[in-house]
This record gives C-alpha cells, structure tokens and sequence, in this order.
C-alpha cells in the first residue's frame, strides 16, 4: 500500500501527479471464502479490515449492492459523540470515540476527524435535569461531559441565540468536547484502501439475492447477482436493508426503517464552530471543512425505504435553525437527502450472533450509526472472529429483546442523534 506523507505529496507534485496508485483493486469474486461481510459501507469495511489486521483472516470479501459508501455512510451529518445516558451505551460509543481519535494515523488516511466539541440545548426544566443526569452519568464511566449555562454555551459557540424571547429559550447545555466530526466519504476509503492492501476483495456492484443454508441449518453460500459465493461466516452490516437480508436466511428482526433527512447550505467562511443540538427541536448544526452548513432533521413518520423523505420535515428543521441561529436565516440551501435508519424499539444497536450458525448481524444503529462506525467494525470483527461477543457488545444481543434486558437511549434522550 502507497504511503501518503508530505515527502510523497511533494514527489508526485513534481511527477505531474502520474505516480500515484489506485485505492483498492476490482476483482472478480472467488468461488470461496473464508468471511464475507454484506455492506460496503464503513461498518462493513471496517469490519473487513479488523478481520485482516486483528485475527489473520485474509480470504475475505466485502460485497456491496452500489458503490462503496453510497448507502448510509455517504448519507449523514458525520456527528461523533460518546456522551450516551446508559453504562453499555457510554461504553460502546466510547469504544468507537477512542478508535476515532487514531484512526488517521492508523490507516494512513486523513478522516478529517475534528474534536470541535457537541453541544447540546437544554430548553425547559426536564431538559436541564436530564442532561445535568447525563453528566453525572458520563463522568462515572469515564467520559467527559460537562454542563454549562446559557452565557457559558454562547460564548463557546457565539452564533447561538440566548435571549427570552424564542419560543425554546436556552435554559443551558452539556458539552462534550472530544466529540466532534469526521469525512465520511474518507472514512469509507480509507477503510477500503486499508483493508485492500491487507487482501480483502472488496466488490462492488454485487447485490446479495440469497443465503444458503446446509443440512444442520449453518451458512453454507452467498447467492449474488455476480454468481454463488461459498462460505462459512457471512457478517451482514447492511443498516437499513439488514432486515430483507437477514429474512433470507430466515431470521426475523425487530428492526423497523425510516428515512432520516439531513440538508446543507450555501458554502461560507468559517463561522460556526462546533455541534450544536436540540432534541427538544429536534434539529442540529455544524458547518463542514467546505464550508456549508451541515442541518440534520429527523425521521419520517411512516417506514420507508426512499431516500427522500417529506419536504415538511425539512421546513420543520429549518424553522428551528432560524430560530436558534438567526444570522442564517438569509442563508441558501443546496441540497437535501435521505438515509434509510435501522430502528430497533430502544434504539440501542444490535452486534450479535444470530440463530443461524455462521451468521452474525450488526444493525439497529438508528441514528447514531456513523458516529459508532470504527468500535461497530472492531467489535463485530471480534464477535465473527471468535465466534462469541467481546464484553462490550455482550449486552447488545437479540435476545434483550426477548428476555427484558433493554438499553432503553429512546426514553434517555428523546433522540438517539
């Protein structure tokens, strides 16, 4: 793999820019392999990856229906944030903050993670008491958090409008400051790039048809639309199509798929500084490397699999916007999207064995799935390696569901962004 640093930027400058070496290769899929992930994306990737690096797997291939990062990777507003109410929440998010903060230098790509800081809006009493819980909280397992007022959350991010007369009033806010954001088109290819070098097929234009099972119900074989792929393990990292996959191999899920909107803005000099977020407006912000305004909505009401959503939705989030940063209400928007969220019903994610000998799933991730992408790879990795969960994602099984054992963040946040 062709090493990126400054001497090599300077010497392929001088080349006229011909040295350099494609990414990750193209290759036809092999009758076999030893794992196959379903899902291109930064979870599946990463996962490949770990496999590789971590446990010495390296006939491994990673099958995408699209091009890699086009699914929800390539269709979010990049938040990273750890500050998570519940003990295995704070755990696993951390896990994955800890991942990120190397994550550069561990794959020898800029992810363009910037621990810009999280900050998020308290607007009435419930507000206050439920985020000064979640400091408390963090703090006892380790994570920073801390609580601010009105006055100490503006001048840590000056656009934010404070005064009485909004229909929300900032009351205060909690402030993460290792949280931040990253590129999640670099995230995708650095994954790729790394995990390609270390053997991983990574195919694209591949959508999975079919799972086949053997006489004593395990994995046997991939069906795709480039022909029968045989192997024993298959981690299936699919987010919003998690469920139609997984029903192939006749396992049900209590998953459900919404769209989640995000929109962004006219390119601007630099002038917001962090993330800010408001679950009781259910809207957030933070302004992108380009230099757009980076707005994020929530889900639709009904489920769906388009990568639209409802124009109302976006007006809704905008009204919000305005409200809070009155300064960008002259601003123009460029563009909006759609992404399809795996929602489980206490939007906590899944990283577990199924029923299905050699088939393992990580879903469920709702909205929080890119900020969770390196610790969701390492430990699904683990959990496909060793054929048993690693002592973060334990708690993250299907059975919770079955048994009583939720990891309620729905009733701890009002929102799982």
């Amino acid at each position: 793999m062709q090493k990126f640093s400054a001497l090599s930027l300077i010497r392929n400058t001088l080349g006229g820019h011909r040295g350099w070496q494609r990414q990750w290769r193209d290759p036809e899929p092999k009758a076999a392999y030893d794992a196959v992930i379903i899902g291109g994306g930064g979870h599946g990737l990463g996962a490949a990856y770990y496999l590789a690096k971590e446990h010495g797997l390296r006939n491994i291939a990673v099958l995408e229906k699209g091009w890699i990062g086009g699914g929800n990777t390539g269709r979010n507003t990049t938040i990273i944030r750890s500050n998570y109410l519940f003990d295995e929440s704070a755990a696993l998010y951390d896990h994955a903050l800890k991942l990120w903060e190397g994550l550069t230098q561990e794959l020898n790509y800029n992810v363009m993670f910037s621990q810009r800081g999280v900050l998020m809006l308290a607007h009435n009493v419930h507000d206050v008491q439920s985020f000064k819980r979640h400091v408390h909280a963090n703090r006892l397992n380790g994570v920073d958090n801390e609580w601010l007022t009105a006055e100490e959350a503006k001048e840590f991010c000056p656009p934010l409008n404070i005064s009485n007369n909004m229909r929300h009033p900032v009351l205060g806010a909690a402030l993460q400051r290792r949280a931040g954001t990253a590129r999640h088109d670099a995230v995708a290819w650095g994954y790729a790039r790394a995990a390609d070098a270390l053997g991983v097929d990574i195919i694209q234009n591949c959508e999975v048809t079919g799972i086949r099972r053997n006489a004593s119900g395990a994995v046997e074989a991939v069906e795709t639309t480039r022909g029968l792929i045989r192997t024993t393990k298959i981690g299936v990292s699919a987010a919003g199509h998690t469920s139609m996959v997984l029903g192939m191999a006749g396992v049900r899920l209590p998953l459900e798929s919404y769209p989640l909107q995000a929109l962004v803005s006219e390119p601007v000099k630099p002038v917001f500084p962090c993330v800010v977020m408001s679950n009781t407006i259910h809207a957030y912000i933070s302004q992108s490397d380009k230099g757009e305004l980076v707005i994020g909505a929530g889900t639709d009401a009904y489920t769906s699999y388009t990568q639209r959503g409802g124009l109302h939705i976006a007006t809704h989030t905008l009204d919000a916007i305005c409200e809070l940063f009155p300064m960008f209400r002259r601003m123009r928007m460029l563009r909006n999207w759609g992404g399809i969220v795996d929602v489980t019903p206490d939007r906590s994610p899944i990283i577990a064995k199924t029923s299905v000998p050699g088939l393992y799933v990580n879903c469920g991730w709702g909205t929080g799935g890119f900020k969770a992408t390196p610790g969701a790879a390492h430990l699904l990795a683990y959990t496909i390696a060793r054929d048993e969960p690693h002592t973060i994602n334990a708690p993250f099984t299907i059975e919770r569901f079955r048994d009583g054992f939720l990891i309620d963040e729905a009733a701890a946040a009002a929102v799982a962004h």
